[in-house]
Order: C-alpha cells, then structure tokens, then sequence
C-alpha cells in the first residue's frame, strides 16, 4: 500500500491524516496530527463470530509517558501504570460517540485502539474520536459513520485534591 496523505486547516490550525500500511494487520489504521500531538489509531475485527448476547466492542486509549517526554522510574522498570483517569474518560468519549453507528447484532469482536505518540497543545481525545473514524470507515467493518469532534472552550486542568 503507498503512503495517502490528507490535510484540512481548522481554525488555523493544520489537521493532517496519513494512511499507510504501518498496521498491516488491522481492518483500518491512521496516523493523525494536529500541531505537535500525534496519534496512531487502529480498528480490527475479529473473523469468528460467537453467540453473544452483547456487541462486543473495545475502546482502549493508550497514554505513554514517552509522548509527554518523560520516562519515569527506576532503569529497571519498564511497566507504565494502570490507565490515567483522563485515559478512561477519553476511551469511554469515543466508545459512546461510535457504538451506536454499529449494527446491534452484530457479534464480532471489534476493537479500536488509540495510542498517542506525541503530545502537544491539542488534546488527544478529540483526535481520537476523529481517527477513530477516519480508521473504522477507511476499514472493512460494517459502520454508519463518519462521526467528528471538536472542543469549545478551554480545557481546565484540574489538581489533584
């Protein structure tokens, strides 16, 4: 596959889209970045399907401390934590934006997966609800989409009390 590279200015900044076959296996995967903050996103299926009473879909937004620029702890511990709070509610963000442009009865596993890569000024969490778009309708996997996001207002960041 050769390398498909799209841009869009959006309130002056530059969002840009590359798809390449970085991710061989995945049904779909983008590489999206917006200033300094870039994010690699995945969609894969499953092939087998199973007799579920549920539609089995995975949302997992992956915080490294390696996109922040800092390693943290010991040389000996190569172990990030558990999920960030921000990283639960971002996954949760786009699971409950792309879930319901799913076929219901559908039972196949389905899992996207949002790693960031570099973080900058923009936040993560609404490219990832664009990629994930961009990854699931770029795929083979059945989805009434294309779905976006965008944030009004600044982002607060709160301490810890």
């Amino acid at each position: 596959m050769q390398s498909k590279k799209f841009s869009l200015d959006i309130a002056g900044k530059t969002l840009t889209a590359e798809f390449t076959d970085l991710a061989t296996n995945a049904n779909g995967s983008v590489l999206l970045s917006m200033g300094d903050t870039t994010i690699f996103v995945t969609a894969v299926k499953s092939e087998r399907t199973e007799n579920l009473h549920y539609f089995p879909l995975s949302v997992e937004f992956e915080e490294k401390f390696y996109a922040a620029g800092q390693i943290l702890g010991s040389r000996f511990m190569r172990r990030e934590g558990k999920p960030s709070d921000e990283a639960i509610l971002s996954a949760r963000i786009i699971d409950r934006t792309i879930r319901p442009l799913f076929e219901q009865s559908n039972r196949q596993d389905i899992q996207v997966v949002v790693s960031v890569l570099a973080l900058g000024d923009e936040d993560p969490d609404v490219l990832g609800v664009i990629g994930a778009s961009l990854a699931l309708a770029t795929s083979d996997i059945p989805w009434r989409g294309p779905v976006g996001a965008v944030r009004i207002g600044r982002r607060e960041v709160m301490g810890k009390f």
